[in-house]
Protein backbone atom coordinates (compact mmCIF):
# COMPACT_ATOMS: atom_id res chain seq x y z
CA UNK A 1 0.00 0.00 0.00
CA UNK A 2 1.04 3.56 -0.60
CA UNK A 3 1.04 4.03 2.59
CA UNK A 4 3.14 2.02 3.60
CA UNK A 5 6.58 4.11 2.50
CA UNK A 6 7.92 6.68 4.57
CA UNK A 7 10.64 7.12 2.13
CA UNK A 8 11.20 7.78 -1.17
CA UNK A 9 14.40 7.94 -3.77
CA UNK A 10 13.60 9.07 -6.86
CA UNK A 11 16.23 8.63 -9.80
CA UNK A 12 16.47 8.99 -13.37
CA UNK A 13 17.79 6.47 -15.74
CA UNK A 14 19.81 6.53 -19.24
CA UNK A 15 21.06 3.03 -20.09
CA UNK A 16 23.49 2.98 -16.91
CA UNK A 17 21.48 0.19 -15.64
CA UNK A 18 25.06 -1.48 -13.73
CA UNK A 19 25.14 2.02 -11.71
CA UNK A 20 21.65 1.78 -10.51
CA UNK A 21 21.99 -1.82 -9.42
CA UNK A 22 25.44 -0.70 -7.36
CA UNK A 23 23.65 2.41 -5.99
CA UNK A 24 20.45 -0.01 -4.87
CA UNK A 25 22.97 -2.28 -3.07
CA UNK A 26 25.16 0.98 -1.69
CA UNK A 27 21.65 1.89 0.11
CA UNK A 28 20.94 -1.65 1.57
CA UNK A 29 24.21 -0.86 3.54
CA UNK A 30 23.33 1.75 5.41
CA UNK A 31 22.31 1.07 8.37
CA UNK A 32 20.57 4.61 9.63
CA UNK A 33 17.68 3.73 6.87
CA UNK A 34 16.77 0.25 8.40
CA UNK A 35 14.06 2.05 10.66
CA UNK A 36 12.45 3.84 7.13
CA UNK A 37 10.05 2.02 4.93
CA UNK A 38 11.81 2.49 1.31
CA UNK A 39 10.31 3.10 -2.19
CA UNK A 40 12.53 3.56 -4.91
CA UNK A 41 11.18 5.41 -8.01
CA UNK A 42 12.74 4.80 -11.21
CA UNK A 43 12.76 6.90 -14.27
CA UNK A 44 13.94 5.22 -17.58
CA UNK A 45 14.25 8.46 -19.31
CA UNK A 46 13.75 6.05 -22.58
CA UNK A 47 16.83 3.60 -22.49
CA UNK A 48 17.80 2.52 -25.82
CA UNK A 49 20.37 -0.09 -23.55
CA UNK A 50 18.40 -3.08 -22.36
CA UNK A 51 18.48 -4.11 -18.67
CA UNK A 52 20.21 -7.27 -18.45
CA UNK A 53 18.79 -8.31 -15.29
CA UNK A 54 16.16 -6.59 -13.06
CA UNK A 55 17.06 -4.22 -10.16
CA UNK A 56 16.62 -6.40 -7.03
CA UNK A 57 16.64 -5.66 -3.43
CA UNK A 58 15.98 -7.50 -0.09
CA UNK A 59 14.84 -3.76 1.26
CA UNK A 60 13.36 -1.62 -1.16
CA UNK A 61 10.57 -1.90 -3.16
CA UNK A 62 11.48 -1.05 -6.96
CA UNK A 63 9.13 0.80 -9.52
CA UNK A 64 10.60 1.55 -13.05
CA UNK A 65 8.63 4.57 -14.79
CA UNK A 66 9.59 3.92 -18.68
CA UNK A 67 9.08 6.77 -20.39
CA UNK A 68 8.36 6.69 -24.00
CA UNK A 69 11.18 9.01 -24.87
CA UNK A 70 14.00 10.46 -23.44
CA UNK A 71 12.97 13.70 -22.28
CA UNK A 72 16.15 14.60 -20.46
CA UNK A 73 17.57 14.47 -16.57
CA UNK A 74 15.68 17.63 -15.38
CA UNK A 75 12.33 16.16 -17.00
CA UNK A 76 12.14 12.89 -15.63
CA UNK A 77 12.97 14.19 -12.08
CA UNK A 78 9.57 16.54 -13.02
CA UNK A 79 7.66 13.45 -14.23
CA UNK A 80 8.78 11.44 -11.03
CA UNK A 81 7.62 13.78 -8.95
CA UNK A 82 4.63 14.65 -10.25
CA UNK A 83 4.35 10.65 -10.48
CA UNK A 84 4.82 10.44 -6.41
CA UNK A 85 2.67 13.23 -5.60
CA UNK A 86 -0.14 11.37 -7.66
CA UNK A 87 -0.19 8.17 -6.93
CA UNK A 88 1.16 8.05 -3.14
CA UNK A 89 -0.88 9.20 -0.25
CA UNK A 90 1.86 9.07 2.53
CA UNK A 91 5.31 10.07 1.34
CA UNK A 92 7.63 10.79 4.51
CA UNK A 93 10.63 12.54 2.37
CA UNK A 94 11.59 12.40 -1.00
CA UNK A 95 15.60 12.08 -1.93
CA UNK A 96 16.01 12.98 -5.27
CA UNK A 97 19.45 11.71 -6.32
CA UNK A 98 21.67 10.81 -9.53
CA UNK A 99 22.13 6.76 -10.10
CA UNK A 100 25.45 6.59 -11.24
CA UNK A 101 26.87 7.35 -7.78
CA UNK A 102 28.23 10.70 -8.40
CA UNK A 103 25.33 11.65 -5.56
CA UNK A 104 26.44 9.40 -2.88
CA UNK A 105 24.10 7.40 -1.08
CA UNK A 106 26.12 7.43 2.27
CA UNK A 107 25.14 11.17 2.63
CA UNK A 108 21.59 10.39 2.53
CA UNK A 109 21.29 10.72 6.24
CA UNK A 110 22.82 14.03 7.08
CA UNK A 111 20.12 15.03 4.13
CA UNK A 112 16.99 13.60 6.17
CA UNK A 113 18.91 15.02 9.34
CA UNK A 114 18.77 17.85 8.18
CA UNK A 115 15.43 18.09 7.19
CA UNK A 116 14.18 16.96 10.34
CA UNK A 117 15.94 19.83 12.04
CA UNK A 118 13.69 22.72 10.19
CA UNK A 119 10.86 20.40 11.35
CA UNK A 120 10.00 19.15 7.19
CA UNK A 121 9.32 22.71 6.69
CA UNK A 122 12.47 23.66 4.12
CA UNK A 123 13.78 21.54 1.08
CA UNK A 124 17.25 20.47 1.41
CA UNK A 125 20.03 20.69 -1.53
CA UNK A 126 23.81 19.26 -1.58
CA UNK A 127 26.06 22.08 -1.86
CA UNK A 128 28.67 20.64 -3.51
CA UNK A 129 32.16 21.08 -1.67
CA UNK A 130 34.67 19.26 -3.63
CA UNK A 131 33.90 17.78 -7.42
CA UNK A 132 35.99 14.81 -9.08
CA UNK A 133 35.29 15.41 -12.72
CA UNK A 134 38.35 16.14 -15.16
CA UNK A 135 39.96 19.68 -15.18
CA UNK A 136 38.04 21.00 -18.48
CA UNK A 137 34.79 19.96 -17.25
CA UNK A 138 35.63 22.00 -13.81
CA UNK A 139 36.80 25.04 -15.53
CA UNK A 140 33.65 25.07 -17.48
CA UNK A 141 31.18 24.77 -14.64
CA UNK A 142 33.17 27.69 -13.13
CA UNK A 143 32.89 29.79 -16.05
CA UNK A 144 29.34 28.54 -16.14
CA UNK A 145 28.49 29.83 -12.97
CA UNK A 146 30.17 33.44 -13.39
CA UNK A 147 28.39 33.74 -16.19
CA UNK A 148 25.17 32.76 -14.27
CA UNK A 149 26.29 35.00 -11.52
CA UNK A 150 26.33 38.37 -14.24
CA UNK A 151 23.48 37.44 -16.13
CA UNK A 152 21.47 37.05 -13.06
CA UNK A 153 22.75 38.35 -10.05
CA UNK A 154 22.30 35.19 -8.54
CA UNK A 155 24.63 32.42 -7.55
CA UNK A 156 24.70 28.54 -8.20
CA UNK A 157 26.13 25.59 -7.03
CA UNK A 158 23.77 22.93 -6.14
CA UNK A 159 22.45 19.78 -8.11
CA UNK A 160 19.80 17.62 -8.13
CA UNK A 161 21.04 15.79 -4.93
CA UNK A 162 18.32 16.73 -2.12
CA UNK A 163 15.58 16.06 0.36
CA UNK A 164 12.01 17.28 0.05
CA UNK A 165 9.55 16.63 3.15
CA UNK A 166 5.99 15.75 2.24
CA UNK A 167 4.31 19.15 2.87
CA UNK A 168 6.68 20.84 0.56
CA UNK A 169 6.31 18.52 -2.58
CA UNK A 170 2.39 19.81 -3.30
CA UNK A 171 4.01 23.38 -3.84
CA UNK A 172 6.80 21.94 -6.15
CA UNK A 173 4.73 19.62 -8.16
CA UNK A 174 2.96 23.29 -9.27
CA UNK A 175 6.48 24.85 -10.42
CA UNK A 176 6.17 24.81 -14.21
CA UNK A 177 9.88 25.37 -14.31
CA UNK A 178 10.83 22.27 -12.67
CA UNK A 179 10.76 20.93 -16.46
CA UNK A 180 13.33 22.61 -17.41
CA UNK A 181 16.14 22.98 -14.41
CA UNK A 182 15.19 21.48 -10.92
CA UNK A 183 16.82 23.13 -8.03
CA UNK A 184 16.85 27.00 -10.51
CA UNK A 185 13.03 26.66 -10.39
CA UNK A 186 13.31 26.23 -6.28
CA UNK A 187 15.57 28.89 -5.88
CA UNK A 188 13.71 31.16 -7.96
CA UNK A 189 10.23 30.30 -6.25
CA UNK A 190 9.23 31.19 -2.62
CA UNK A 191 9.36 27.38 -1.46
CA UNK A 192 11.84 27.74 1.31
CA UNK A 193 15.06 25.71 1.22
CA UNK A 194 18.43 25.09 2.97
CA UNK A 195 21.58 23.75 1.63
CA UNK A 196 24.66 21.51 3.75
CA UNK A 197 28.18 20.86 2.35
CA UNK A 198 28.66 17.84 0.51
CA UNK A 199 31.49 16.27 -1.51
CA UNK A 200 30.33 15.03 -5.07
CA UNK A 201 31.35 11.11 -5.43
CA UNK A 202 32.80 9.25 -8.20
CA UNK A 203 30.52 7.24 -10.81
CA UNK A 204 30.42 3.66 -10.03
CA UNK A 205 30.42 2.63 -14.02
CA UNK A 206 31.44 4.12 -17.12
CA UNK A 207 31.86 7.96 -17.99
CA UNK A 208 29.87 10.81 -17.35
CA UNK A 209 27.01 11.94 -20.05
CA UNK A 210 27.55 15.45 -19.23
CA UNK A 211 29.76 16.79 -21.38
CA UNK A 212 30.48 20.55 -22.36
CA UNK A 213 27.27 20.87 -24.75
CA UNK A 214 25.43 19.31 -22.37
CA UNK A 215 26.60 21.82 -19.76
CA UNK A 216 25.74 24.81 -21.69
CA UNK A 217 21.81 23.59 -22.51
CA UNK A 218 21.53 22.99 -18.29
CA UNK A 219 22.90 26.28 -17.87
CA UNK A 220 20.70 27.94 -20.89
CA UNK A 221 17.86 26.33 -18.88
CA UNK A 222 18.97 27.30 -15.65
CA UNK A 223 19.39 31.25 -16.65
CA UNK A 224 15.68 30.65 -18.72
CA UNK A 225 14.09 30.59 -15.32
CA UNK A 226 15.37 33.95 -14.09
CA UNK A 227 14.06 35.54 -17.12
CA UNK A 228 12.77 38.40 -14.75
CA UNK A 229 15.84 39.21 -13.19
CA UNK A 230 18.52 38.79 -16.36
CA UNK A 231 15.91 41.15 -18.07
CA UNK A 232 16.47 43.57 -15.59
CA UNK A 233 20.27 43.78 -15.73
CA UNK A 234 20.11 43.69 -19.45
CA UNK A 235 17.52 46.93 -19.47
CA UNK A 236 19.74 48.40 -16.73
CA UNK A 237 22.95 47.68 -19.19
CA UNK A 238 20.92 49.25 -22.46
CA UNK A 239 19.93 52.16 -20.45
CA UNK A 240 23.75 52.76 -18.61
CA UNK A 241 25.30 52.53 -21.83
CA UNK A 242 22.84 54.87 -23.46
CA UNK A 243 23.64 57.43 -21.29
CA UNK A 244 27.50 56.69 -21.53
CA UNK A 245 26.69 57.26 -25.01
CA UNK A 246 25.17 60.21 -25.20
CA UNK A 247 27.75 61.62 -22.45
CA UNK A 248 30.01 61.26 -25.44
CA UNK A 249 28.36 62.74 -28.03
CA UNK A 250 27.73 66.03 -25.91
CA UNK A 251 31.95 65.88 -25.50
CA UNK A 252 32.41 65.78 -29.11
CA UNK A 253 30.45 68.52 -29.27
CA UNK A 254 32.22 70.23 -26.50
CA UNK A 255 35.24 69.78 -27.92
CA UNK A 256 34.07 70.65 -31.61
CA UNK A 257 31.71 73.83 -31.21
CA UNK A 258 33.22 75.61 -28.16
CA UNK A 259 36.79 74.39 -27.34
CA UNK A 260 37.80 73.98 -30.84
CA UNK A 261 39.94 70.76 -30.24
CA UNK A 262 38.31 68.29 -32.61
CA UNK A 263 40.48 66.62 -35.43
CA UNK A 264 38.57 67.30 -38.90
CA UNK A 265 36.11 64.55 -39.71
CA UNK A 266 36.86 62.85 -36.17
CA UNK A 267 34.03 64.17 -34.75
CA UNK A 268 31.50 63.39 -37.22
CA UNK A 269 32.46 59.89 -37.73
CA UNK A 270 32.36 59.59 -34.06
CA UNK A 271 29.19 60.72 -33.45
CA UNK A 272 27.54 58.74 -36.19
CA UNK A 273 29.23 55.79 -34.57
CA UNK A 274 28.02 56.15 -30.86
CA UNK A 275 24.42 57.29 -32.43
CA UNK A 276 24.17 54.03 -34.16
CA UNK A 277 25.74 52.10 -31.00
CA UNK A 278 22.86 54.01 -28.91
CA UNK A 279 20.13 53.08 -31.48
CA UNK A 280 21.40 49.03 -31.24
CA UNK A 281 21.45 49.67 -27.65
CA UNK A 282 17.11 51.14 -27.82
CA UNK A 283 16.39 48.42 -30.11
CA UNK A 284 17.70 45.71 -27.36
CA UNK A 285 15.85 47.29 -24.79
CA UNK A 286 12.33 47.82 -26.67
CA UNK A 287 12.84 43.87 -27.45
CA UNK A 288 13.66 42.91 -24.09
CA UNK A 289 10.74 44.75 -22.73
CA UNK A 290 8.13 43.25 -25.36
CA UNK A 291 9.44 40.01 -24.76
CA UNK A 292 8.26 40.54 -20.94
CA UNK A 293 4.99 41.66 -21.05
CA UNK A 294 4.45 39.51 -23.31
CA UNK A 295 5.55 36.55 -21.34
CA UNK A 296 3.71 38.47 -18.41
CA UNK A 297 0.36 38.33 -19.99
CA UNK A 298 0.22 34.77 -21.03
CA UNK A 299 -1.14 32.97 -18.13
CA UNK A 300 -1.96 29.02 -17.91
CA UNK A 301 -2.83 26.99 -15.01
CA UNK A 302 0.14 24.35 -14.42
CA UNK A 303 -0.88 20.70 -14.57
CA UNK A 304 0.19 18.42 -11.81
CA UNK A 305 -0.65 15.18 -14.41
CA UNK A 306 1.40 16.12 -17.05
CA UNK A 307 3.50 13.35 -16.15
CA UNK A 308 1.01 10.69 -17.47
CA UNK A 309 1.70 11.68 -21.11
CA UNK A 310 5.49 10.61 -21.32
CA UNK A 311 5.00 7.20 -19.08
CA UNK A 312 4.45 3.97 -21.44
CA UNK A 313 4.79 1.23 -18.83
CA UNK A 314 4.94 0.88 -15.04
CA UNK A 315 7.07 -2.01 -13.74
CA UNK A 316 7.17 -2.76 -9.78
CA UNK A 317 9.65 -5.22 -8.11
CA UNK A 318 8.83 -6.86 -4.56
CA UNK A 319 11.51 -6.96 -2.46
CA UNK A 320 13.63 -10.06 -3.24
Amino acid sequence: MASDYNLHLLTPVFNDWESLQILIYKIEQIDYLNSFSIKMTIVDDGSIAEMETYPKSNKILIEILHLKTNVGHQRSIAIGLQYIADTQNKIGKIIVLDSDGEDKPEDIPELINACVATKDSEIIFAKRDKRNEGSLFRFSYFIYKLIFRVLTGFSINYGNFSCIPQKRLKNLIFQENIWNHFAASIFQSKIPYQSILLDRGKRYHGVSKMNLNGLILHGLSAISIYFDAFTIRILKGSFLGIVIGLIFILSVFYQKLIAGTAIPGWASSLILIISGIILQLFSVTLIVLLLQLSKRKTLSPPDKYLYKEFIESIESFNRK
